[in-house]
């Protein structure tokens, strides 16, 4: 059994850390903020709001534990260490978006059969604090969410947050100069529906990479025709492929070899596939077992 493993750089964890460490501190002053104000205007669209900022603290937490984790040493007992920990954060934090989305649909359900007067001054003036915190906080994290889960869930969570604090803003203008109420309703409902629109997709991909599926754009035929142009390669079966985090991408196989070759013949063509795996097909682990002779199924994917 031949493994190969390509390491990772995990320079940037801490400023990772510290990036998030900021956007929580910003994010509990909006919500603290978003809680008193709500309860004074009698606003539901900024009580939302400030549940959503709220989320975003949770979330934010989740995130900066799961990042920490996934920086912690294997050992004989998690020979993955801590990898999948931010995966596991990015789904609890769409799938929190999506049951916070799915009760305030229902709760303005009541609030159209109850209008009341909303003091829009308040709704106005914390809505442009809050764009600006959550403006602030998806900055600093922006860079990270193109190449992490974790922190794509962390972003999403923070600019879903400003977007529904820019429609607060607008319904509180029209309130205060137009006194359209029920504006207010309308508003959550657009707000609930937008958390589950941008959640539904990130959870979806982290489930896919729990139940160990390979990438969304994985092509198992391209690879085999690859590998096929190898001269000693006669078979390739008993394939599996599956995604460990955002970087990791794991692939073994059984290899059937043409003839009976010297180890060393064996050791240059398994090195061969490792380097058209990851050159081509950004596979960075590959466990590959060569065998001349073996009778067992040689199907590409076997149902054992």
């Amino acid at each position: 059994m031949n493994d190969n493993h390509i390491g990772h750089d995990h320079n940037h964890g801490d400023l990772k850390g510290r990036k998030l460490w900021i956007s929580i501190l910003l994010n509990v002053l909006v919500t603290i903020a978003q809680v008193i104000g709500g309860i004074f205007s009698g606003s539901l669209s900024l009580l939302s709001d400030a549940l959503h900022n709220f989320s975003d603290v949770i979330s934010l937490l989740i995130s900066y534990i799961a990042a920490k984790l996934s920086h912690k040493k294997y050992d004989s007992q998690k020979t993955f260490g801590y990898k999948r920990a931010e995966i596991i954060a990015a789904m609890i934090n769409s799938a929190t978006l999506l049951v916070i989305a799915v009760l305030f649909i229902f709760e303005v359900g009541s609030r159209f059969n109850k209008p009341i007067t909303i003091n829009s001054l308040w709704i106005i003036t914390l809505a442009i604090f809050s764009i600006f915190v959550n403006a602030t906080s998806a900055l600093l994290i922006r860079g990270d969410a193109s190449k992490n889960m974790n922190m794509k869930s962390a972003y999403l969570h923070l600019m879903s947050d400003m977007m529904t604090s820019v429609a607060v803003l607008l319904g509180g203008v029209v309130m205060y100069y137009w006194e359209i109420y029920w504006i207010d309703s309308i508003l959550s409902v657009a707000i609930s529906i937008y958390l589950i629109y941008s959640s539904w997709g990130l959870l979806m991909q982290t489930l896919r990479v729990l139940m160990q599926f390979p990438p969304t754009n994985f092509d198992l035929d391209a690879i085999v025709k690859e590998l096929s142009g190898i001269p000693e390669i006669k078979n390739l079966h008993h394939v599996h492929v599956w995604q460990l985090n955002d970087t990791d991408i794991h692939f073994e196989a059984h290899v059937d070899m043409m003839q009976d070759l010297p180890l060393s013949v064996i050791n240059v063509t398994i090195d061969q596939i490792h380097k058209i795996l990851k050159d081509k097909f950004n596979i960075n682990h590959t466990t590959l077992q060569p065998e001349i002779s073996v009778k067992d199924s040689k199907q590409l994917v076997v149902n054992d």
